[in-house]
């Protein structure tokens, strides 16, 4: 979650982005190149949790303040609020937006030429008047300082209230009693500040993300058919022309080609389709599938697996770490691992690559133009000559050469009148 407004605020040209953390220092593992962090030692509130930053912040540079719990946040409102508050020559604005149920929040109260006096606290009875529970406008919780008028009120804040924590709002008050200045800028978009605070909020933010993402792609000229069973996360790209159908999940570092269709019910994880892939109700996890290449149903394609040009992975079929030669075909119940198939290659139902000993995985080697009959196995390593032919049933353990037919089962044998014996 703290990942989006660090995406957020590095999109929007960020000079510096720093994040606040814990001493035990989890986020600095999942945070883009380039982000600093500093530690809180204890969860003092927000006014001490910038104050912990405080040695990174210049004096002659806006300092903006945004929540890891607020991941909705955008690059353009971020951009919006620090255009404003150069404008404004306000020593701090604050971001505010107008609510039209604002219980819960606190009001902001301005003054005659449109400056912010405070926020009015609601959480309460008796914390803010009539006329300003009355007030619609509330605070975000997003903050633009001038770098040095921060710094220069950030000592004095006091953690002098009945939970001991310094707030960062306070901080306005220490603003306007040195005679400064404090703006508002309202953003038109209330869900850019929606902060989660548990289970639902997550559920609820998670449901904009999600529409603004597919909305991106729509603009882009996808066909998503169903958004409402659609889940694409934020780093996915989709060609254009491409059909997605309902149920399915476009994962990770996800990359879709133009013009392919996707689903209904397919899952893609970190998968890499070229242009023109179909793939139905299948699996592609890891995967690397070329130009027109079809996958499904029910199909698993597994870490590893590469399918070439116009190749097949059909009904029921699992592959992985195996290279699949242009217009090869694999097309149904069938395991294919750790294996080479070649160009135009035809794999009967039921072939089974055994590539685990007990001890250790080899690799088999089938050439190009090789005809597999059903009820295949062949045990690695082996290696299948091009334009090898092998006999249904049969278990391979020895090589193959090129053009030969390969016939490894046991010879059939009928015995007379067996079910009438005494």
């Amino acid at each position: 979650m703290v990942g989006w407004p660090v995406r957020a605020a590095l999109d929007a040209g960020a000079h510096e982005v720093v994040v606040v953390g814990g001493p035990d220092g989890a986020l600095a593992p999942h945070l883009p190149a380039g982000v600093k962090t500093a530690v809180q030692p204890e969860a003092r509130g927000t006014g001490d949790a910038v104050r912990c930053a405080a040695a990174h912040i210049e004096r002659d540079r806006p300092v903006v303040v945004l929540a890891g719990d607020v991941p909705l946040i955008t690059p353009a409102t971020i951009s919006g609020l620090v255009a404003a508050h150069a404008a404004s020559g306000a020593a701090a604005t604050m971001l505010t937006m107008v609510l039209d149920d604002p219980a819960g929040y606190g009001r902001v109260v301005r003054d005659s030429r449109g400056d912010v006096v405070r926020v009015a606290e609601t959480k309460a009875a008796g914390d803010a008047s009539e006329a300003e529970l009355a007030i619609r406008e509330v605070n975000t919780g997003v903050l633009c300082f001038d770098g040095g008028a921060l710094l220069d009120v950030l000592g004095r804040l006091s953690s002098d209230n009945a939970q001991g924590e310094v707030y960062l709002p306070d901080t306005l008050t220490l603003l306007r009693e040195d005679g400064l200045r404090v703006g508002a800028h309202t953003t038109d978009d209330p869900s850019v500040c929606l902060g989660v605070n548990d289970q639902a909020g997550l559920a609820e933010v998670r449901a904009i993300a999600q529409r603004r993402i597919i909305g991106t792609h729509l603009e882009n000229g996808v066909t998503v058919v169903d958004p409402a069973r659609t889940v694409v996360d934020v780093d996915v790209e989709i060609g254009a022309g491409t059909v997605i159908e309902p149920g399915c999940q476009l994962e990770g570092a996800t990359v879709v080609g133009k013009g392919c269709k996707v689903g209904p019910q397919t899952t893609l994880r970190d998968a890499e389709l070229a242009d023109g892939v179909s793939v139905l109700h299948s699996v592609v996890v890891g995967a690397r599938v070329a130009e027109r290449a079809q996958i499904g149903p029910f199909a698993y394609l597994r870490p590893g697996a590469a399918l070439g040009a116009d190749a097949k992975a059909g009904t029921f079929v699992e592959i992985k770490n195996s290279e699949i030669g242009p217009g090869a075909k694999v097309p149904h119940l069938s395991y294919i691992g750790d294996a080479d198939v070649g160009t135009g290659t035809n794999l009967g139902a039921g072939t089974i690559t055994a590539n685990y000993d007990g001890r250790v995985k080899h690799r088999t080697r089938i050439g190009a133009h090789v005809r597999g009959a059903v009820h295949t196995s062949l045990v690695a390593p082996v290696t299948v000559g091009d334009r090898a032919v092998m006999a249904a049933g049969s278990t391979i353990t020895e090589d193959v050469p090129e053009d030969a037919l390969a016939v490894a089962r046991a010879r059939q044998r009928n015995v007379e009148g067996y079910t009438t014996r005494a």
